[in-house]
């Protein structure tokens, strides 16, 4: 632990950062060609995969995706409940970044879980129903 509070707050952040883009792996397979076609948007959707034809590999592989994502997300959440008494610097200026990150942090970490049941219901759960 450092004596100021910034490499904790850092680590937070970043860590957020990264369960953003490991959720949103889920809504790139998952999330997004059910909403296209369930819109109607069919057209749309192969246009889609023409232009980006990774999409289909990414939805053959569903299950590996969203369980990094899942182990990333978990661990992410390790790191904001560790990082969640950290200290922060004395310096008031300072201290209120470290604390206006370590919120933003927590809120991008809150969205990215959201993002990450709504890929998996799209997944796993929506075709249970079809």
């Amino acid at each position: 632990m450092s004596t100021d509070g910034l490499q904790e707050s850092k680590s937070g952040f970043i860590s957020s950062v990264i369960t953003l883009l490991a959720s949103s792996s889920t809504l790139i397979c998952c999330a997004i060609p059910a909403l296209l076609v369930s819109l109607g948007a069919g057209a749309a959707l192969a246009s889609l995969v023409a232009v980006f034809p990774q999409i289909v590999w990414i939805s053959e592989h569903k299950e590996a995706i969203f369980a990094i994502s899942t182990l990333l997300m978990v661990l992410g959440g390790i790191l904001q409940w560790r990082n969640r008494n950290a200290p922060c610097p004395i310096d008031p200026v300072l201290r209120n970044a470290c604390l206006k990150t370590r919120k933003n942090s927590l809120r991008i970490y809150w969205f990215s879980v959201i993002l990450l049941l709504v890929g998996a219901w799209f997944a796993f759960i929506q075709p249970l129903f079809g």
